[in-house]
């Protein structure tokens, strides 16, 4: 078992968004690992509400075909040099992991289902970031596309929420200033 090597005020503090990977392949048991972990995070009624859809190693290839098609519509037009320049931001990356949940009818139960499977994604972050893998959560407007939903098996009243990117990276980007707790609270019963 792997000592962990940061707190959790360590990760949480330090991890950053990753944009720009630098495509080296996340190691499938890395990743499985990660997922193994992650699915600890909290939950109503142990619903357990999400699956995944992950893409490293060989499969990415299939999947580099769908986002060209969805996310560059004229990419037939481009020169090989302009497509593999846009393509980037999809190649990089050395994994893929699509998080889906169920559409419960029921307002409140799918918002419970919605906010758990967000704590799931960040959990993935912060354990991938613990193993020195940078994340990024997406959500482009093609995860609703019919194409794209067919290729990632989502069945009626399901939804995709997350396009998640993970791998490693040469840079580390700066942290953002974030408001404090004196600047996002009332405390109850004051004006």
């Amino acid at each position: 078992m792997n000592e962990q090597s940061l707190s959790v005020r360590e990760a949480v503090i330090g991890r950053r968004s990753i944009k720009v990977f630098n495509g080296q392949p996340v190691d499938r048991e890395d990743l499985l690992s990660i997922i193994n972990d992650a699915v600890w995070a909290p939950n109503h009624g142990n619903r357990e509400p999400w699956r995944l859809v992950v893409a490293c190693g060989p499969e990415l290839e299939k999947l580099y075909d769908l986002l060209r098609d969805l996310a560059i519509p004229r990419w037939k037009e481009l020169s090989s040099e302009e497509l593999k320049n846009q393509m980037k931001k999809f190649t990089l990356p050395g994994a893929y992991i699509f998080v889906i949940v169920p559409e419960d009818a029921r307002q409140k139960e799918r918002l419970e289902d919605y906010g758990a499977a967000a704590c799931l994604l960040q959990n993935i972050q912060l354990l991938a970031w613990d193993k020195g893998i940078g994340s990024c959560w997406k959500t482009p407007g093609f995860l609703d596309v019919p194409k794209f939903r067919e290729a990632m098996k989502v069945a009626p009243g399901e939804r995709v929420i997350s396009m998640l990117q993970l791998g490693y990276f040469d840079e580390l980007p700066k942290g953002k200033e974030r408001k404090t707790a004196e600047e996002i609270i009332t405390v109850f019963g004051e004006s």
